[in-house]
Formats: structure tokens, C-alpha cells, sequence
């Protein structure tokens, strides 16, 4: 009998202890489990983050270099552009581009041009010379063949010391000007320290080829003889990853760091830029063959990497997360883990308090037959087992119920499928709580919307009772909608056949989220919320396919406001955006829904009006746009008047193509603006030769100077009293090598908008005055000579000074010198116009006002003017 005890006593503890592994096992099992599915989805989550942000980055630097191509067929198709176009042109690109630190034109300039290159230049830029860099110092070019000057340079002030920079003989530019010239297209160099930083930062150098127009490039050789400069773009390497990011609205995400390689065959990757601080790797867990994975208490995801090609450069892009403990935001497996620990500490005392409690009666009914003591050994045993699979079922309600996601237990009862039960998680994610669910059809969550997904999936899945898996748009509580990933699978009963549906529901509404506003961050612009270049391309590329299938027709209107500079000039940006904002808006009420308004930038927008507009429906609406812009418009608190010049390209008799269309609409519009603007002009072919012309003379005028093709013609003045000729007018004409004499009224009005009216007027002066002398040493002494003046002439601050000394230069009497100048001249600032012609009149030189009464001049300002005639 002692020993019957003794063993009873023994299967005590051995149950106890039985029953402690047995729940130690189990509840280590379910902690591998949740941890294993929270490292799936963290790391599912960390791919997710990283690809958009790496798909951000490489796509801004493609447009990046995508601008600089564009820039480069510019020059392509118009030629040499002057420098006021190219600072217009590359301002809105490196504002697009926050990674493109510098746009220079670099010209190719012989030996035998570089005296005449640096005369103009000085000009422009007194003390300008041709420069080189020899062991980190500026110093005079030397004598060669040949030189690669920077001519134009964006952004200009504060590297005005960069100019005439000759680039040739610096052998980080040799490989990527071959290979931008054998190819015919661009090429960008390696990391290498940023001339506009004076070599403090590392980047890359992007160069763009500039080619004769019309000269044969159709091989290596052949491109090499044609190159007249190249278009080059510093992308400073310390700009490529974080104001990338933040320009396209992706906010820093704790733990996570994206570095920057520039790879080279046969060479280890060289790091050139960075983004957040991501810490080394744990080292506590991870090290050993006996040690538990690292995976198990850590979160560190893969690193993704994307290598891709800028130009001719590899670069390589990788993502990575700093490790995270796994109780950071991982409640479930946390909860598993404690729960499972708990449960199996609470059951083994259970076990032992139970069995201990049989082992006392044992000893208190010693007298029972070994038979009985057996039997009740048999019972404690049964005992046991039942209370393990209680903690088990115990484990999977604690997980269903502490699950993130929703689980709907229903019958498999059909047509309804009543809900029998449903987890917390379902109740916060809905807004329903349980006792209004239960007992209702599975259905009413899908609610009255018409597109559920693929909601058909799940219905074939309950009739077939069978797993199933869809896509599906759910409803709130309050109506609103979300998404899910729904997952259904049947549940057998004892005796084989489904008598319920376990149905689970992932919200993945943030996901669908991120991608429809990137979507349209992709497709509209972020001032104004109209239409961007991208969704009008589209648009007028949707509109050229209708027409073509409907022998249809449609107009492309391109509009520009007027006088808008002087909103941004007089109180910033920050109104003009605000403006911007309100002309959008009555754009947007002038046009139909299913007619396009899109913003290109600055003050320019582009609408597309289909339907065959030519019916009177277009013109009606083309002046409705008028009459709306034109309406007062209140800006902090000033009132603005803007009118707005619009040109209209028709598809298909203009053009064909999104391209063609969008040109012509743009030569109409510029149109519009030289008959007087607020006016809509319609494209004619004469227009494109007008344009073509007009920068082919730009183009010209520059060299026109330097080649000495300007000459001066002189009208005489006679005396009506005498009948003697008195003096000379002196009369500018441009005698071009091809097209001949060419009228002031073909060129000075462009010398005026290029800036260059100011040397070429200097020229006039001073060869007049000398022509003069001549004169007088031929026998004529008191002849005068009469040279007009341009009102930005009159308006520098050193005329009186420049004119004093050309006197004393050329040795002439000031009397003998008459300066002509127009009624608009003296009329846009009266003041300031007095005292200039006071400091003239001083010098003794003859003031003549022409054209005198056709604006708004009263004749009471004749008094006020110290003039002559």
C-alpha cells in the first residue's frame, strides 16, 4: 500500500510537469507563428515604402535629364537661342528639377574668333576674358586651336567668375564630351567635384551635344566637324535623394535610410549621396549555430536595390530599415506569447492541485482495493487530457480574438449565411458592434454600391463551399467606403459535411490610398489642380484618335495672361499663385465638363475643346474666356485688371499630332500678342514663317555687331531760310549677308527685347561723331549730325557720362551733336526724364523730341523740357 502511494505521489509531478511542457511547446509554437506572419507583413510593408520612394527618385532624374534633353532640341530646331531665351527657358526647369545645380551653353570659339568673342563680350561683362582652370586656380586661357567657353550660365548671379571658362583642356569632361559627340545624344560623366560649388560638393556633369543646323550628322566623324558648344547640367549629388522626396510628398519614415551609388565596371560602388541613418545590424541574437534567429526577436528587412542608367552612368539606389524590436508595435505575437505562458503555468497548477487532491483521498481510502486505485489513477489521467485540449481551444479563441484583422464566423446556411460571430477587430474596422450583426445575411456588408470588386468570386466560393478570394468595396457603419483583401473558407463538422464559412477581411483602404494620390499628383498640377503636361498629352492624344474615328474636328486654344509679371513683380509670388488659382477657376466654369483646361506653367494654359467647335459653339466660348479673365480680380486687398491673349490651332487642317497642335496654338497665341493683345488669333502657315524667320534673326543680330554688318546712312537737314544743308540725321541699316539691306523695322524692336539696342546705339554714336569730324576736316566745321536715341539708351544711369566721354574721345564740339529722341521716350517717366535732359543739355549738346503730340503729351510739358526742336 506505501508503495502504491509513493508512486500516486509520483504521477503528481509527473503530470504537473507534463502538463507545463506540453503548454510551454504549444504556446512557443504560436509565438513562431504570429512572428512569423508580422515579419512577413513588416517586411511586406518596408518593399512597399522603399519601391515608391526608389520608383520617386529615378523618375525624377530621368525628367531631370529629360529637361536638358528638351533644352537641347531647342537648340536643335531653332539654333543659337539668345541669352534672355535661355535663362527664360532653363528657369522653370531647375525649379521642376531641384537636383540640377547649374545649365550652361558652353560655345565653341576658334582661335581667330576669340579676340572679336571677347570684345562683345566685354560689353555685356566689362573685364570679360577667356579663363582656364590649371591646378584649382582661374588664370588667363592660353594660346590654342580651339576653345570651349562657358557663354551662358544659369544660375548666373554670384558665378558671373564662371564665364569664358574654357572647358576643353579639363580632362573630366574629356570621356563624356566623346561619347555625347560619337552618339550624337547625351552623356554624363563620373562623381566628380561641381565647378558652380568651386569642387565643395560631388555630382555629375550631364553634356548635350549642339550640332550646325542642317549639317550632315549622320556619323561619328560627321558630328565631330559639325559641333558648334554643348549644353551641360551640373545634378549635385547631395540634391538627388531628400528634396526629392519631399517635393513629391513622401514624408522621413523612422529607421529607414536610402543611399546612392555610382557604380563603374571592375570597381567597388562609390557612395555619393544619403538619406536618414539607419543603425548596424543587432549583433546580441544572431550569432552561433545554438542561437534562436535574430528574425525571431528583431525586424530587419531585405534592402531593396535598383541599379539604373543616367546617361551613360550606372547608378544604384538601395533602401534599407534600421532593426526594430519585435514588441514595437507587434502586440499579437507579445500577447501570444504572454497568454501562452500564463495559461500553461495557471493549467500545471490546475493539474497538480487536482491530482494532488486525488493522491489525499488515496491515502485517506488506503483500504480500497488496488483495483479502485487504479481506476481513480485512470480518471486523473482523463482529467488531464481534457484540460489540455481546453487550453488549446482556449490558445485559438485568444488568437481570433486579438487578431488586427476582422473574422466573421457565418452559417453555411444558404441563401443568407447568417453571422454567427464576430471578432473585436471587426467591430473597429466597420463601426458595427456584434449584437448588430449577428443573425444577419453576409451580404449587408457589401451595402447598395454598385462596383464591389470582384465580388463574384466570394459568392461562387459559398456556393460551391469551397476557398475563395476577392477584391472587395465594403461600407462603415456611417456609409462610407473601404477596401479589402477577403478571404473565405468552409468548416467541416464531425461528421464531414460544412456547416459553417470562416470569413477574414484585411483593410488595405491606406494602400488604395497612396496609389490614387500618386496617381494624381502623376497627372495634375499641384498649384491649381488643373490638368498637367502629362494628362494633357492624354487628353489631346484621347481627342486626335475620337476625331480621326468620328471625320471629326476639335480646336486647341493656348492662353496667356497679360501684364502678369507685374502682379509678381509689385507683390510676389505668393499673389500671383493666388491669382493663378482664380483664373483657373474661371476657366474651369467657361468650358464644358468634358472639354480639357490645363495649366504648362507660369502663367500659360492650354484648353482643348472638342466636338467640332467650328459650328459657333468654340468662338462662344473662346469669348466667354475673354470676358471672365477680364473681370475685376481681388488680390490682398488690390484690385487687378487682366486681359489674356489666346491662340487656337484646328485639328485636323493645322496639324495632326499633340505636338504640332500644341505649337501652332503657341505661334497664334504670340501672335495675338504683337496685333496688341486681349485677342484670340487662329494659326495660318504665314504665322510659322513669321516665327521662323523672327528667331533666325534673333539669331543673326547677335553677330551682326561682331561682323560689322551695321552701317549708317545720312539725311541731310537744310535751312529753309538759307536753302543750305545744316546737318545730318544719321539713319541705322543692317546690311546682312544673305538677305541684304534689312529695315530698322524688321530688327531694332528685337535689339530692343534682346538687350542689344544698347551697344548697337553705342555704335551709332560713336561712329557718327567720328563721321562728323571728318566733315569738318573736309571744310564743313559747322555741320551737326542728329542720332536717335531708344528709350532704354536714354534710361541708363551712365549716359550723360558715356556721352561726355565719347566728346572728349572723338575731339567733337558737344553743339554740333543733336540727340533725337520720341515722345514715349520722355513720356513714361517725366521726372526722371527733366533731370536726365538737364544733365544733357548741361554737356551743351542739342535735344530734339520727334513724333511730339500722337500719345497723350500735353503741350504744357513743352515748357518743362529743355529742348531745341
Amino acid at each position: 500500500m506505501e508503495r502504491l502511494i509513493r508512486r500516486v505521489r509520483f504521477s503528481v509531478s509527473l503530470s504537473a510537469l507534463l502538463t507545463l511542457m506540453i503548454g510551454l511547446a504549444l504556446t512557443f509554437a504560436l509565438f513562431f507563428t504570429v512572428r512569423q506572419f508580422e515579419t512577413a507583413r513588416q517586411n511586406a510593408q518596408f518593399q512597399q515604402n522603399a519601391k515608391l520612394r526608389i520608383n520617386a527618385v529615378v523618375g525624377s532624374l530621368h525628367d531631370a535629364v529629360a529637361h536638358i534633353e528638351v533644352l537641347s532640341q531647342l537648340f536643335s530646331t531653332f539654333g543659337v537661342i539668345s541669352r534672355e531665351q535661355f535663362h527664360r527657358f532653363t528657369a522653370p526647369l531647375r525649379e521642376r528639377s531641384p537636383q540640377i545645380q547649374a545649365l550652361s551653353f558652353q560655345r565653341l570659339i576658334q582661335s581667330g574668333d576669340r579676340a572679336a568673342y571677347e570684345t562683345a563680350m566685354r560689353r555685356r561683362f566689362p573685364g570679360f576674358t577667356l579663363t582656364e582652370l590649371v591646378d584649382g586656380r582661374v588664370r588667363r586661357a592660353g594660346l590654342r586651336d580651339a576653345y570651349l567657353v562657358i557663354d551662358y550660365l544659369e544660375p548666373l548671379f554670384g558665378n558671373e567668375g564662371l564665364l569664358g571658362l574654357d572647358t576643353a583642356p579639363m580632362p573630366e569632361w574629356t570621356e563624356a564630351r566623346r561619347l555625347s559627340r560619337e552618339r550624337g545624344s547625351m552623356a554624363a560623366s563620373g562623381a566628380l567635384p561641381l565647378l558652380l560649388t568651386g569642387g565643395r560638393q560631388t555630382g555629375f556633369r550631364v553634356l548635350s551635344p549642339i550640332f550646325w543646323q542642317g549639317a550632315p550628322i549622320d556619323t561619328a566623324a560627321a558630328r565631330q566637324r559639325a559641333a558648334i558648344g554643348e549644353i551641360a547640367a551640373e545634378l549635385r549629388a547631395d540634391s538627388l535623394l531628400e528634396p526629392v522626396l519631399q517635393a513629391q510628398g513622401f514624408p522621413p519614415q523612422q529607421g529607414m535610410s536610402m543611399l546612392l551609388y555610382a557604380t563603374t565596371a571592375g570597381a567597388a560602388p562609390r557612395l555619393i549621396a544619403r538619406y536618414g541613418n539607419a543603425p548596424p545590424p543587432h549583433a546580441g541574437l544572431a550569432q552561433g549555430p545554438t542561437m534562436l534567429p535574430a528574425w525571431l526577436f528583431y525586424d530587419r528587412p531585405a534592402p531593396v536595390k535598383l541599379s539604373f542608367t543616367l546617361a551613360n552612368q550606372t547608378l544604384l539606389v538601395e533602401a534599407s530599415q534600421a532593426e526594430i524590436f519585435f514588441a514595437h508595435g507587434h502586440n499579437a505575437s507579445l500577447y501570444a506569447l504572454l497568454g501562452g505562458l500564463l495559461s500553461t503555468v495557471l493549467a500545471a497548477a490546475y493539474v497538480y492541485a487536482l491530482v494532488s487532491r486525488i493522491a489525499t483521498i488515496e491515502r485517506v481510502t488506503r483500504e480500497r482495493t488496488a483495483a479502485l486505485e487504479f481506476a481513480n489513477l485512470r480518471l486523473a489521467e482523463d482529467i488531464a487530457r481534457h484540460a489540455q485540449t481546453e487550453q488549446r481551444l482556449q490558445l485559438r479563441e485568444r488568437v481570433i480574438e486579438v487578431s488586427a484583422n476582422a473574422i466573421i464566423l457565418c452559417s453555411a446556411q444558404a441563401p443568407e449565411y447568417p453571422i454567427e460571430y464576430v471578432n473585436p477587430a471587426f467591430e473597429r474596422i466597420t463601426g458595427f458592434s456584434a449584437q448588430e450583426v449577428l443573425g444577419r445575411s453576409l451580404d449587408f456588408l457589401h451595402g447598395s454600391q454598385q462596383y464591389q470588386g470582384n465580388i463574384e468570386q466570394i459568392h461562387t466560393a459559398l456556393r460551391e463551399q469551397s476557398e475563395g478570394h476577392a477584391l472587395v468595396r465594403h461600407h462603415h457603419k456611417d456609409g462610407s467606403g473601404y477596401w479589402s483583401d477577403l478571404f473565405v473558407a468552409p468548416v467541416q463538422d464531425q461528421s464531414g459535411a460544412v456547416s459553417h464559412f470562416v470569413v477574414a477581411q484585411y483593410d488595405i483602404s491606406a494602400a488604395m490610398g497612396y496609389e490614387a494620390e500618386i496617381e494624381y499628383q502623376a497627372t495634375h498640377d499641384s498649384l491649381t489642380g488643373l490638368a498637367n503636361r502629362n494628362l494633357l498629352r492624354d487628353r489631346l492624344n484621347e481627342a486626335i484618335s475620337g476625331g480621326r474615328r468620328r471625320n471629326g474636328s476639335f480646336w486647341v486654344a493656348f492662353l496667356d495672361l497679360d501684364r502678369f509679371k507685374f502682379v509678381n513683380d509689385t507683390l510676389g509670388h505668393e499673389a500671383g499663385d493666388s491669382l493663378l488659382k482664380i483664373v483657373a477657376g474661371r476657366l474651369l466654369t467657361c468650358v464644358r465638363e468634358t472639354d480639357t483646361v490645363a495649366r504648362l506653367g507660369g502663367d500659360e494654359f492650354m484648353l482643348v475643346l472638342p466636338e467640332n467647335p467650328e459650328d459657333g459653339t468654340g468662338v462662344v466660348v473662346l469669348t466667354r474666356i475673354m470676358e471672365a479673365v477680364a473681370l475685376p480680380i481681388m488680390v490682398q486687398g488690390h484690385e487687378f485688371f487682366l486681359t489674356c491673349s489666346v491662340g487656337v490651332a484646328t485639328y485636323p487642317t493645322d496639324g495632326d499630332s499633340a505636338e504640332s497642335l500644341t505649337r501652332y496654338a503657341d505661334i497664334a497665341m504670340y501672335r495675338a500678342k504683337e496685333l496688341g493683345r486681349n485677342a484670340f488669333q487662329f494659326y495660318t502657315a504665314q504665322m510659322n514663317e513669321r516665327t521662323l524667320d523672327r528667331l533666325k534673326i534673333e539669331a543673326d543680330l547677335r553677330r551682326a555687331l561682331e561682323r560689322d554688318e551695321f552701317v549708317l546712312h545720312y539725311q541731310p537737314q537744310l535751312s529753309f531760310k538759307s536753302g543750305q544743308i545744316i546737318g545730318m540725321e544719321a539713319l541705322l541699316r543692317w546690311n546682312h549677308p544673305t538677305q541684304g539691306m534689312i529695315a530698322p523695322t524688321r530688327f531694332i524692336g528685337l535689339a530692343e527685347d534682346m538687350g542689344l539696342i544698347i551697344p548697337i546705339g553705342a555704335w551709332v554714336l560713336r561712329t557718327a561723331c567720328l563721321q562728323t569730324m571728318a566733315w569738318h576736316r573736309a571744310g564743313w566745321p559747322t555741320l551737326r549730325v542728329a542720332v536717335n536715341l531708344s528709350p532704354r539708351q536714354f534710361m541708363q544711369q551712365t549716359l550723360v557720362q558715356s556721352i561726355a566721354g565719347l566728346l572728349r574721345e572723338t575731339g567733337m564740339v558737344p553743339q554740333l551733336l543733336e540727340l533725337e529722341l520720341t515722345e514715349g521716350t520722355v513720356m513714361s517717366d517725366v521726372d526722371s526724364a527733366i533731370e536726365i535732359l538737364r544733365d544733357l543739355k548741361a554737356l551743351g549738346v542739342h535735344i530734339s523730341i520727334d513724333d511730339f503730340g500722337t500719345g497723350y503729351s500735353s503741350l504744357s510739358y513743352l515748357r518743362r523740357f529743355p529742348i531745341d526742336v
